[in-house]
């Protein structure tokens, strides 16, 4: 494949501007919008986009090496997953404090502030959602709640714990199809040879 030499001084201005802007549906996690747009050749489009609060994700790994997970029923696949715990922010949240409430509530485990380290921030479909997930990773925890998992009230999962390795294997094997849970083992798996 042979690439052009691109100096920036060539470089086009893409941004698509918003001519008209209509609220189709407006949810409790996402808002649905069509927007005509002015795009960089002068023509008009339309864009068909949803708009969500963002979300955040936790890698959690225990003292005994083992990796939280959340098992769980997505409709939108009519399939149980097997994910990193995860939920969305509320209005004004700010992101570590939703993380922190979030591992809580879907594993027992709790987690201070500090021991919070960000990972990345990853938009989950920024082709037609506003949606993005900030992931953190916390390690060394030990302790569970005895107390019960403060969900949802339509919100039911499972909590599992896996041994790292078997994770790994599970992650070539494409067991994990669920994109923040890739992204935070893919980083995990890079960091071990530093030995987190």
């Amino acid at each position: 494949m042979i690439w052009k030499n691109t100096s920036c001084n060539n470089m086009k201005d893409l941004e698509e501007k918003t001519i008209t802007k209509e609220k189709i549906y407006c949810g409790k996690v996402i808002n649905l919008e069509v927007h005509e747009v002015l795009l960089p050749d002068k023509t008009k489009s339309t864009r068909e986009i949803l708009k969500h609060n963002g979300a955040v994700a936790i890698l959690a790994l225990t003292k005994k090496n083992e990796v939280l997970f959340v098992q769980q029923y997505r409709k939108a696949i009519e399939q149980v997953t097997l994910e990193i715990p995860a939920g969305k922010i509320d209005k004004d949240e700010e992101r570590e404090k939703a993380a922190i409430r979030e591992l809580k509530e879907e594993t027992g485990y709790s987690v201070k502030r500090e021991d919070l380290k960000k990972i990345c921030d990853t938009h989950v479909a920024l082709g037609y959602s506003s949606e993005m997930i900030t992931i953190y990773f916390v390690k060394d925890l030990e302790i569970e709640s005895k107390e019960e998992l403060s969900l949802d009230d339509d919100e039911f999962l499972n909590l599992k714990k896996i041994e790292i390795n078997q994770v790994f294997n599970k992650l070539d094997n494409n067991k994990f199809t669920d994109s923040k849970t890739i992204i935070a083992l893919q980083w995990l798996r890079g960091q071990m040879n530093g030995h987190i």
